[in-house]
């Protein structure tokens, strides 16, 4: 299937894109917006009306953030970028020289950048990436939200837009945009090819159907000005967003096999989370990763850790080897015919082999599922049907105890692998905070509130986190209005989208508990979460449900349904559980 390319001829469009099926006449990028949450969808990730979701593009408000930085000492793998980013630089170092006032915004703008460096060079440039995604076309450069409603990374460094916008002027790096739209329209027509062939080679593999845009969407963004070997991936609400840079190669220019992973994200993640249900009993898993090099997200949060084991199944089932495949012959010839058999054979034992040996080697890297999904991938095979079918069979007939002692079997590596949505992938000892979400989890309820109570003591402390802990503590030793109280405070602490969204949850959650219900106010809390911004399918799953209808706890053993007992719960398990922490933030 071929793509329909359109780029706009406007020189105040902020994108061009390459979408992934032919679209009809469509509105504005300025009136395309997501339905559900127009307000809080990065310009970049604007919809058009009946167009595709997949898209490939490239950002002008995210061109002129890469060229500041480039203009202040941002060098990084520049003997490896597209030639481009040379030309770039060597014309704003030609407009600085002529300018003594164009040099006086660039010392401010990098003086700024200077302070606000972090040491991780992806994260450094990455809030900068972040912020670029919601800006308006240049010469505006201004937030398309509000500031609260900004990605955590970009309010880091939102205060650089005065700064950036008078660099920009002083230099018409808009002018130089437009110089070289060409250049970057080529890139986009060179990478378009190779990601549709993974694309497209992914969506025939899972009996993945190309679809038009329904409400999600998967962006690549193209920006040579950035360094080829940084890739930035981001998850928004419903928007799957990549960011990366070609480099010189004649080859494949860009890191298909890291834009494949995330485009998996995309399309695994809602049949996972899908699955609710099934998640307390895979529970114990996380036992088994105690000691592997991952991020503490994985160790704590079942659901992402199976998502990632099979998506990495599912890579390397679609792994090929470095020698090139045998050459069907074109004749008839019984001796070509059974060379060619022969070396089809060699070539598929040696494609199994490693195959297997990248199993092993995901599975040492801390991902202790993916042999399982792996088999299980193999009879999807055999089968003939896709993901979607498959899925449920493979989560719901899972046996746990068995995988867990594989697990236990498992010796890790030291380090894991980078992933480009989780930057941090170097074990580091579980402590502070994080050991009272663990201390949670296991329903140790007393270390959780003396660690939680000695980080709201420290001036240092996360307060934000130390609360939410607490008010999640009373919820479950049935302190309503303490637990109300708690994620007020909760509320007025915290900056991170996952926590103030579920502070909101459980607070109409509360609402709707009381005795008489307050669905007004409920509602309004539940409304509160979704615009929190925070990118986990579950969260958005609660609100929505929680907005359809009243949430209701279980019945206890002293409170018979009336007419009959499929929801009795003489335990109080399912209770307690209604209210089980979700994982903790990334």
């Amino acid at each position: 299937m071929a793509l329909a390319q359109s780029s706009s001829s406007s020189s105040s469009s902020s994108s061009s894109s390459s979408a992934l099926s032919a679209s009809p006449s469509a509105k504005p990028a300025d009136q395309a917006v997501d339905q559900s949450n127009p307000a809080a969808r990065p310009r970049v990730a604007r919809i058009e009306e009946g167009g595709s979701a997949v898209t490939l593009e490239v950002s002008e408000p995210l061109f002129e953030v890469a060229a500041a930085l480039n203009a202040c000492g941002y060098d990084a793998d520049l003997d490896k970028s597209a030639p481009v980013r040379a030309e770039v630089r060597a014309e704003m170092n030609e407009a600085l020289a002529a300018s003594e006032t164009a040099r006086a915004s660039r010392d401010a703008l990098c003086a700024y950048v200077a302070q606000h460096h972090l040491a991780d060079a992806g994260l450094d440039v990455g809030q900068y990436v972040s912020l670029s995604l919601y800006l308006s076309p240049p010469p505006e450069l201004t937030p398309n939200v509000d500031q609260a409603e900004l990605p955590p990374q970009a309010t880091q460094v939102v205060n650089v837009l005065p700064l950036l916008r008078t660099f920009a002027d002083e230099i018409q790096l808009h002018i130089i945009w437009v110089r070289h739209r060409a250049e970057y329209e080529a890139l986009v027509a060179g990478v378009h090819e190779p990601m549709v062939k993974t694309i497209l080679g992914t969506n025939l593999y899972l009996h993945q159907p190309v679809s038009i845009y329904d409400g999600r969407r998967f962006l690549v963004l193209l920006e040579p000005m950035l360094s080829p070997n940084l890739t930035n991936a981001r998850i928004y609400g419903t928007d799957y967003i990549i960011v990366t840079s070609p480099d010189h190669s004649t080859g494949d220019s860009v890191h298909l096999d890291q834009i494949r992973h995330i485009y998996l994200h995309y399309v695994v993640e809602p049949l996972v989370y899908s699955r609710g249900t099934a998640m307390e009993r895979i529970q114990p898993m996380l036992r088994g990763v105690q000691d592997a090099p991952l991020e503490f997200f994985y160790k704590s949060d079942v659901v992402a850790l199976m998502t990632e084991c099979l998506i990495k199944a599912i890579e390397a089932h679609m792994y090929v080897i470095a020698a090139p495949k045998p050459a069907k012959p074109s004749g008839k010839d019984r001796s070509e015919v059974d060379l060619y058999a022969a070396a089809m054979d060699l070539y598929d034992r040696q494609t199994a082999l490693e195959r297997l040996k990248q199993v092993d080697l995901d599975e040492q890297q801390g991902w202790v599922l993916t042999g399982y999904f792996y088999q299980t991938l193999q009879q999807m095979g055999k089968n003939g049907d896709g993901l979607r079918e498959e899925i449920a069979p493979m989560i719901y007939g899972m046996d746990v105890d068995r995988e867990r002692r594989h697990a236990g079997e498992i010796v890790f590596a030291k380090e894991g692998a980078a992933d480009p949505l989780h930057p941090h992938t170097a074990p580091r000892t579980i402590a502070g905070m994080d050991l009272a979400e663990l201390d949670l989890m296991k329903g140790n309820t007393a270390d959780a509130t003396e660690i939680s109570e000695k980080a709201m003591a420290d001036p240092k402390g996360d307060h934000g986190r130390a609360q939410y802990v607490l008010a999640r503590i009373a919820l479950m030793q049935k302190e309503p209005e303490e637990a109300m109280k708690g994620f007020a405070d909760t509320l007025a602490l915290s900056k991170d989208p996952r926590t103030l969204a579920w502070s909101h949850i459980y607070r109409g959650r509360l609402y709707d508990s009381m005795d008489p219900p307050d669905r007004e106010h409920a509602v309004v809390e539940y409304k509160a979460a979704l615009a929190a911004r925070d990118s986990r399918p579950d969260t958005k799953a609660a609100a929505e449900s929680g907005i359809a209808k009243p949430f209701a706890l279980p019945q206890r053993a002293n409170q018979p349904p009336a007419d009959n007992d499929k929801d009795f719960d003489p335990t109080g398990k399912a209770e307690k559980d209604s209210y089980k922490p979700p994982p903790p933030p990334k």
